[in-house]
């Protein structure tokens, strides 16, 4: 007890000192300082009777009950009010303390929370800004390889287009060359022949003439004698039945000699009536059917028509029987022509030719004809491919191909266009790409998108490993490099 009397009155003496001295209490916490008002004390200081030492005391005798409190006892109940007072106020004042503090750095937090966050925001944003500019300039860089990629597609596109080009041209100039060649041999052999056909002719026009002014000169004398013979006889006998009788005999006789001289036209005449007379045949089929059975050129009519037409006749292939409208030999007739040729038709029937969009409608469009297609490679290797039903369809329509019934060897996969694909040629596109099938792959066909075929490409002769897109093409048997040596199409009755 008098340990805790003593403690307290120290605490009570210093507290009482501190309040007599300054009234403001300051408290320095790093950065900030904190000023705290303290409430005054009655007294300034101890009283002379209350003495603080650091000895101790024993503790006194309890005092009697009932007996009234010293002066002693009130100091010490008023000390002890101080005490408590000055505790709750240092309790207030750390808590005080500890919030201004907590409040403080929290804020000091956030502070720096929201610096550090708007550092790594425009932080963020000059890296986006950067980020973008690169990937721009990144966008810029690719467009514009796009760009020259683009072009030198194009130029090579264009330079892949000229050379083929040129390659045609070079071909065509040779080809032609080649033409001129033989019809130059063929001139100068015709007109050797003519030259002595007409030595020949001109001796026997001579003896003709000679003839016929013999002729006339014995006209002229029988006429004479005729006159004379009519002349007489009138005047001898001038009977009608005897003048009558007379010239019936003079008539005889110059019917007799205008037969003898116009002998040739008569000739002709009975030629005429027997080639109009001769039968007629639709197709090689029908000739076949009549007896002949020998490879050649032949004379077909066209239906309903007066019209003719020279075909060749396949008498021998699986059968016999067969229309040719397409053969490739030799490359000597050029392929590449405009829509008006492959619509009536060129080349030599005993050789290379086309027959003519118009002849094949009108001869497949009256039946059910079946489609037969032949290839022959640089080795010799031969392949066929067959379709049940062929026809095509009129001018109006683009001469469109309609095919089905697909076997045979050459593939085992049809390599004709698709039913219903137009005619094209280079002056008439009609397929379905943009470009221009028949200006690229060459010659006329049923192209579609180009497709898998072409048998009138350029005959290209040799053997060569080059793809060449132009020439002559059978994709399903040996793809684009085929290099032909010939093909043929033909057609013949599904009833044969």
């Amino acid at each position: 007890m008098r340990r805790f009397l003593a403690a307290g009155s120290l605490l009570v003496a210093l507290l009482s000192t501190a309040a007599c001295e300054r009234r403001h209490h300051r408290v320095q916490h790093g950065p900030c300082s904190y000023t705290f008002l303290l409430p005054e004390m009655g007294h300034c200081g101890p009283t002379g009777e209350f003495q603080v030492t650091n000895s101790l005391q024993r503790d006194s005798a309890p005092l009697p009950g009932g007996t009234a409190p010293t002066e002693q006892d009130k100091k010490l109940t008023s000390l002890q009010n101080a005490m408590e007072n000055n505790t709750q106020w240092l309790l207030k004042l750390e808590n005080y303390i500890q919030e201004n503090v907590r409040s403080e750095m929290e804020e000091i937090q956030r502070n720096t929370v929201h610096t550090q966050t708007a550092t790594m925001l425009e932080i963020g944003t000059n890296l986006l800004s950067q980020s973008a500019e690169q990937t721009r300039k990144l966008t810029d860089v690719e467009t514009q390889m796009m760009n020259q990629t683009s072009r030198l597609e194009m130029q090579l596109f264009e330079y892949s287009l000229s050379t083929h080009k040129l390659e045609r041209q070079i071909l065509q100039q040779t080809q032609q060359i080649s033409r001129l060649n033989d019809k130059n041999s063929l001139l100068e052999r015709r007109l050797a022949a003519m030259e002595g056909g007409h030595t020949l002719q001109l001796q026997a026009l001579l003896e003709e003439k000679q003839q016929l002014q013999e002729l006339l000169a014995r006209q002229a004398k029988l006429v004479a004698l005729l006159e004379v013979g009519l002349g007489g006889s009138i005047r001898s006998d001038t009977s009608p039945h005897r003048q009558q009788e007379a010239l019936t005999g003079a008539l005889q006789k110059l019917l007799t000699l205008v037969q003898h001289c116009n002998g040739s036209t008569l000739q002709g005449e009975i030629s005429t009536r027997a080639t109009e007379e001769a039968p007629s045949f639709r197709d090689c089929a029908e000739i076949y059917k009549s007896g002949i059975t020998e490879n050649g050129v032949y004379r077909l009519h066209v239906a309903n028509s007066t019209q003719t037409f020279k075909v060749f006749c396949d008498m021998k292939t699986r059968g016999g029987g067969w229309t040719v409208v397409q053969r490739r030999q030799d490359g000597s007739v050029d392929f590449h022509r405009n829509w008006t040729d492959y619509k009536t038709g060129f080349g030599e029937p005993s050789g290379e030719y086309w027959l003519g969009n118009d002849f094949i409608h009108r001869l497949t469009m009256g039946q059910h004809y079946v489609l037969q297609v032949q290839v022959t490679d640089r080795e010799g290797n031969e392949a066929y491919s067959q379709y049940d039903h062929f026809y095509i369809d009129e001018e109006e329509h683009n001469y469109s191909l309609h095919s089905r019934g697909f076997s045979g060897t050459a593939g085992r996969s049809s390599s004709l266009a698709p039913s219903g694909t137009p005619f094209s040629t280079k002056d008439r596109d009609n397929d379905r790409c943009s470009c221009k099938c028949a200006q690229m792959a060459s010659g006329g066909w049923w192209f579609d998108a180009c497709g898998p075929s072409n048998l009138n490409g350029i005959y290209y002769g040799g053997r060569s490993n080059v793809l060449r897109f132009n020439g002559i093409k059978w994709y399903y048997w040996k793809g684009l490099n085929l290099m032909a040596r010939a093909t043929t199409m033909m057609v013949r009755p599904a009833k044969f």
